[in-house]
This record gives structure tokens, sequence and C-alpha cells, in this order.
């Protein structure tokens, strides 16, 4: 699927950024590397990625000197460089709605025995920010902080297409449509009327349900905060108890989590 529009770049910043094929592609390639893929060589990032084999690299020759890649020359191939963790630990200790959120979510997850989570937008996934997987019998949390998830099947990426600018939405439904209908010939209106069932409880309740995978139910609400991108908030149960069960117990728990985050972030805004 076409990657979704990000709505917090607007369209000029958007233009101005892709005049630089350069750095675009490098960007490209970085994005190649998922969780699993631990070794590529320039063929197979090529085929990831439809950059040129030469492009790619040229352009690997380059991320290796910068240290955002490291060349294996057993393999024949590249991995990802320290450099990018690095990135990664400057971007979640600077991020202020992620030092908020956090201590609220694990209170949350801790007092309402639910698991709770923090995401937003990356394309056409949802990435957690920070996750608190409550277990009673301690058994190691299976959602960390960088995993993705599909944004038309779960309750965080119904979650934000309900915040999300119209357009988008109707984009992401667009390519959606599409790429069901190269798979199957055919369009999954049972899962765009989910969509569009679970944008409207939101827009009407402040909140969604999903239950994509066996045995687990998930409420999640957009959190917006001008000048911020859309972060989505979410409780999770798993278990058999009945959806509306889990929805009775985590409906208030979630909207107050969401509005303390929200209260809190606008609070520190306002110290500056």
């Amino acid at each position: 699927m076409k990657p979704l529009a990000n709505p917090s770049l607007s369209p000029s910043r958007q233009a101005e950024g892709a005049q630089n094929r350069s750095l675009e592609r490098g960007i490209e390639i970085l994005r190649a590397f998922r969780p699993g893929s631990d070794l590529l060589g320039n063929g197979e990032i090529s085929d990831r990625t439809g950059i040129a084999r030469a492009t790619v690299s040229r352009l690997t020759q380059t991320l290796v000197m910068s240290g955002m890649l490291d060349y294996d020359r057993d393999a024949r191939a590249y991995r990802l460089g320290v450099a990018v963790l690095s990135l990664a630990l400057a971007m979640r200790s600077s991020n202020p709605v992620l030092q908020i959120a956090s201590p609220l979510m694990r209170a949350a997850s801790e007092k309402y025995r639910a698991n709770v989570g923090l995401a937003t937008v990356d394309r056409s996934e949802m990435v957690y920010l920070e996750s608190f997987r409550y277990n009673r019998r301690g058994v190691l949390r299976t959602v960390v902080s960088g995993q993705r998830v599909p944004i038309e099947l779960t309750s965080l990426g119904r979650a934000y297409l309900a915040a999300a600018p119209e357009e988008n939405r109707k984009e992401f439904i667009a390519r959606l449509r599409a790429k069901s209908a190269s798979r199957t010939g055919t369009v999954s209106s049972g899962l765009e009327k989910e969509i569009n069932d679970a944008v409207a409880h939101v827009k009407e309740h402040g909140f969604c349900i999903a239950s994509w995978q066996p045995e687990v139910i998930a409420l999640a609400s957009p959190v917006e905060i001008t000048g911020y991108p859309i972060y989505v908030v979410n409780m999770s149960v798993t278990g058999k108890d009945t959806l509306e069960f889990v929805v009775n117990e985590l409906r208030s728990p979630l909207l107050a989590l969401r509005d303390k985050i929200t209260d809190n972030v606008l609070m520190q805004l306002q110290e500056f």
C-alpha cells in the first residue's frame, strides 16, 4: 500500500523535502530494515525499496561512512548501525508527550490491570512509542517501543483515522480499496464499514473498539494537542470477557487517561 500522507506536514513542506532525492532514497534504504531483517544485501534493498541497485550501492556506502549502516564483509550485506539506536534514544528522551504520558500510563496499567499503549502514525502503520503490558504471571511483554501494527485492523489505527484530516482518511480508504482489489479482485466492504463505524464511534463517544487478535479487546482514543502529531492511547485486556464487559470496565479509565495526558502537556507548555 502506498504510504499514508503525514498530516503534520504541510504540502509546501512535503514538496520542499521531496526535492532532495538522495536524502529521500537514503531514508528509504534505512526503512527497508525491519525486525527479522538483520542483514540485507544491495539486491534485497533494491527489491524492497524499488531503488536501482547501482544507486543503492552508492548510497549504502555513504550510510556506512556516516555510521547508519555496518557492512558485513563475509555476508556481503548490511545491518543497521549503532547511530540509528542513538537517534531512537534521542527521540524517546526528548519527546515531551511521551515523558508526561509514560508514568500516567504505568499507573493506569497497574490500577486497572490492563495493557496500556501510546502510538502515532508512520505511513500506513501505527508505531508504539511506549507500552505497558499487565500480566499477573509476569510473562515478558510482547509489545515494545517501535513495534508496528496495521492502521486498518487496530483500535489505534482507527482512532487515528478519526482524528486525521478528512482528505487523509479518504486517501487511506482509497488505497485500502486498491490494495484489496489487487489481491482478491474485490473490495473488502466489511473492513471499510468497520473503519467508518469506528471513526463515527470516536466522534460520538471519544473512543473506538477493535478485536483483531484472538481473545484481545482494545479501546483507543486520539490525543490531539496543537503543534504535535496525532497520538493515540489505548487500553486492552486479554481473556474471555465479553466485549460489553470490557468496554464498561475500560471506557472511563481510557478517556480519563487521555484527558490527563492532554491537560498535563498543555500545562507544561504554558510554563514555557
